[in-house]
């Protein structure tokens, strides 16, 4: 089968397209024909191990694992003997967690991974832009436990996190604040958001206001500072965080009611489905900047690296 592969970190170049073997299913996996997958900050990361930490876990001084992707939308090629939630045609949408593997024609996942029927509304590339996004900003605010009538501020809100974070607050009940750029301002309105301030022209520290949550999804915000901004007993998701942010906030949970948020997200395919439910209902939609073939794959990388994408950018694989 085709995919992109990587042998060594490093920038976009390092990522080529090659022959690999097509992976086979053992009997409680399903195979997957990927038809779109999408480039996310994640991957960027991991491709260029940065930080340098990941390197501890997926390899010091090569990569261990050579397929980057984790999200995919396609259609169930085969599956294994005990395989009973799937069948051969099944049109599908997920995530792999940290297995990756989908810049590639074909993925073999256990048939209880973070996979979902694909909304027949929309299509495999609208739905491959679902998953990083939605599975991020989900776990966030399960466990900031949003309510009604909360005060969001979510600061990258044009992102593929940000996007999904506003959508999602939204559905909880919460009062949104999106923070982006003049640009990109009428796309955070049209995704819910009840007001927006432009980070170009106006300071969110220093317009007075406080919020119940503020969700910086793009790692864009000095935390010391934004901590005037928090309500009493506030919290603060820092979905993109770095080492520094968060020794940070084991420091404001110590020595105040605040709360921050970080580390790794976890998922289920009670996620996906949620997700799933949600935009048939009308209440979430996928976001899309570019689209670029798998061949393309080290410019979509370059693009998704500059850090102005709005939403999400997906790779045409099939």
């Amino acid at each position: 089968m085709k995919a992109a592969v990587y042998n060594q970190y490093g920038p976009p170049e390092v990522l080529h397209v090659t022959q690999v073997e097509k992976p086979i299913p053992n009997k409680s996996e399903i195979l997957l024909k990927i038809t779109a997958t999408a480039v996310n900050s994640g991957d960027c990361r991991l491709r260029k191990a940065d930080p340098f930490a990941v390197r501890f876990i997926f390899g010091l001084l090569r990569p261990k694992i050579k397929i980057l992707g984790s999200v995919f939308s396609g259609q169930v090629e085969s599956v294994g003997e005990d395989v009973k939630h799937f069948k051969v045609g099944d049109f599908v949408f997920g995530h792999t967690d940290m297995s990756f593997g989908t810049y590639a024609e074909y993925k073999c996942l256990p048939e209880n991974a973070s996979i979902a029927l694909k909304p027949a509304a929309i299509s495999h590339s609208e739905a491959a832009a679902i998953p990083f996004g939605g599975v991020t900003a989900l776990h966030f605010i399960k466990k900031a436990e949003i309510k009604p009538e909360q005060k969001v501020l979510i600061v990258g809100a044009s992102g593929a996190v940000g996007s999904a974070a506003v959508q999602l607050a939204k559905a909880y009940g919460a009062n949104v604040t999106g923070v982006c750029s003049t640009v990109n301002m009428a796309l955070v309105t049209s995704l819910g958001a009840d007001k927006v301030i432009d980070y170009t022209k106006e300071d969110f520290t220093q317009n007075g206001e406080t919020y119940d949550v503020i969700f910086d999804a793009v790692k864009a915000i000095a935390v010391s500072q934004s901590l005037k901004s928090l309500s009493k007993n506030g919290i603060m998701i820092l979905s993109a965080a770095g080492m520094s942010e968060m020794l940070q906030g084991v420091w404001i949970a110590i020595t105040s009611s605040k709360k921050v948020m970080t580390g790794v997200i976890s998922h289920t395919a009670a996620d996906i489905i949620y997700l799933k439910e949600l935009i048939e209902a009308g209440k979430f939609k996928p976001v899309i900047d570019k689209t670029y073939s798998l061949e393309q794959i080290a410019e979509a990388h370059a693009y998704v690296e500059k850090g102005h994408k709005k939403g999400n950018v997906v790779i045409s694989i099939n």
